[in-house]
């Protein structure tokens, strides 16, 4: 299984993320959950702010990686309901 990640940290240029918030707009505990990862989805407009503010394009910011705590969980799971 696969997931979309965002890489803020490639494209900040030595900027903090309160200069990246006060350029872009979007509140800084909002660009903390996106830099951390620990958001689930995001809005095209907050993707074109950042875009805007950090000179870059949607691909520059995206990339697919292979979650492996989604399938091992995903696997575990499929074992247990055998097992009954």
């Amino acid at each position: 299984m696969h997931m979309i990640q965002l890489r803020i940290d490639d494209k900040l240029s030595g900027r903090s993320l309160y200069a990246l918030a006060k350029e872009s707009g979007i509140g800084y505990s909002t660009l903390h959950k996106l830099y951390s990862g620990k958001t689930r989805s995001i809005d095209f407009e907050l993707l074109d702010r950042l875009c805007v503010a950090l000179q870059c394009t949607p691909c520059d910011l995206l990339i697919q990686i292979e979650d492996k705590k989604r399938e091992t969980t995903s696997v575990g799971a499929k074992r247990q309901s055998v097992k009954k």
